[in-house]
Formats: structure tokens, sequence, C-alpha cells
């Protein structure tokens, strides 16, 4: 069971005094209407508009980031996903609630919002509101590699969402990566992750393609253990996990990196002389 632990100084590595945090699935504890795939990786919701809550199934390390892909919609709701982190052990409630918002934010403990771009933010004591509101500066998502929140440095690459691959797949990534689209887009990235602070208690952040949208709540106790909560709602009817690289990226990855920039879009790749496996992560992660 992950716990709190010291704040790790900005850009330190993982390793042995920082081990990589394992991989995220979904908790077998969720909504009536929700079904999970045989890997935990991907959740559906199969009736209705509710019902649709998740967890992690583990608690989150600090730092850790549960970063969910939305997949499908579903036209006719009004609504979409709903993200966040609850102190409450899914095993131990009694019945899932219908809705994260209010039902399960109700039984305490709890942390969920809505997701929007801006409307989340929580002011620090002594600063004002307006800060918290003010957007990120949209260039430095193409020039920087890492996002950094507050103790912890994120490499940026898995957390900004992709489009289909097609003829103008690559334009339209870049408005994934100027984070251009409406934040509940298909195919775009939502995380949640804690922060401790040296006080003993957390603060929880939104990310939304690889944007920091700032705390969302402060308070939070950091010393308990935090699940991520998702909530399958309305609009959004099926996400899945993405796995985020916490230290060095995979030789897989750097490949990857290298001939995705080598090709106009990824439709070219499958022209190249390549093993069919690394085309298929080449064109699709």
């Amino acid at each position: 069971m992950a716990a709190a632990s010291d704040p790790v100084e900005l850009g330190a590595p993982w390793g042995p005094a920082r081990p990589e945090p394992p991989p995220t699935r979904f908790h077998p504890v969720h909504g009536a209407n929700i079904r999970v795939d045989p890997s935990g990786t991907r959740a559906t919701r199969v009736e209705s508009f509710a019902h649709g809550v998740c967890f992690s199934r583990e608690p989150l390390a600090p730092g850790q980031v549960f970063l969910v892909e939305i997949e499908e919609k579903e036209l006719g709701w009004c609504g979409h996903l709903r993200l966040g982190l609850t102190a409450l052990d899914p095993a131990s409630l009694a019945a899932v609630p219908e809705f994260s918002l209010p039902d399960l934010v109700s039984l305490g403990h709890t942390w969920v919002f809505a997701i929007t771009r801006h409307h989340n933010r929580v002011p620090r004591e002594g600063r004002p509101e307006a800060e918290a509101l003010a957007p990120s500066c949209p260039p430095a998502l193409l020039v920087e590699p890492h996002l950094c929140i507050e103790q912890f440095r994120i490499p940026r690459d898995r957390l900004v969402g992709r489009s289909r691959p097609g003829l103008y797949s690559h334009l339209l990534d870049q408005l994934y990566e100027l984070n251009m689209l409406p934040p509940t887009a298909r195919r775009s990235r939502l995380g949640v992750l804690f922060c401790p602070r040296p006080d003993g208690t957390a603060d929880m952040h939104i990310v939304i393609n690889g944007e920091d949208m700032g705390p969302s709540a402060r308070g939070l106790p950091a010393a308990q253990p935090l699940y991520a909560v998702v909530d399958v709602f309305a609009s959004t009817k099926s996400v899945r996990l993405v796995q985020v690289e916490y230290g060095l990226p995979s030789l897989q990855t750097l490949c990857r990196l290298v001939i995705q920039r080598s090709v106009v879009h990824r439709l070219a790749i499958d022209g190249l002389h390549l093993p069919k496996g690394l085309k298929d992560f080449c064109k699709y992660e």
C-alpha cells in the first residue's frame, strides 16, 4: 500500500530511493454499469448515464499520475467525465454510489471535480484568486519535455492525447499538444495526482493533455492512502488507462519518438521496413 513520503527535490530521478510506481489498474469494485476488461485497464459504461464510478486498484504514490484516455463518447447525455481522489477504501464501501458528485463526495474524505479547463483551481493563501485562474503558457507545451508540478518532474510525452492515425493526424496532434481541444474530447488524456506539502497535507492536481490545471483541492491527508476516482459519466462512455514513464524513457519509447519525427504523418509508418509490433506502437501510442 502506497504511503506519503518526504518531498522529493525537483528533478530527482526515480530509483532505489524513489521507486517507480507500479502500473495502474482499475479496482474490481466499481459502479453497477461499469465493465472492466480482463487487463484491468479499460472501463466502459454499458448502459444509462450513471453508476459509472471507478477507482484505482491501489492507492497512488506521491507524484504518481492516474492517467486515462477518453476512448468512446455517447451522444444524447449532458455532462462529462469526473476525476479526483478519495481516502475511502473502495473495498470498504457497502455499495458504490450512483454518482461521484455529490453522492461519493458526501461520504467525506473525497475530492472530485467535473473536468473543465480553468474553474477548478484554488489560490494559495495570500495570493489573488486571479492567479489561480490564469492559464498556463501554451507555447511551453511544445518545448518543455517535462511537466513540473510542485516538487515532481514528469515526462510529458505520455500525458498528451493523440489523434487516430490519418492524413491529417500530424495537424490534429498539435491541437492536443497545445491543449486547444475541449478537455473531454475523444482521445484526450486526463490525469490526477497529489503532491505532499511540509505541513503533512497534500494538494490535488488535475492534468489535461500534459498541462497542469493547478491545485484543485488543498488540505488532503497525505499520510492516508489516496485512491484515484474516475466517474465515467454521461457523454463519456469508455476510458483506458495510459501508463506513465517516470524515469528514463524506454528504448521502445525512444524509437517511437525518432520514427514519428522522421515521417510527415503516422500513416507513412506503414511503409517503413519495421516489425509490425513496433509500427503499431508508433502509430497508436
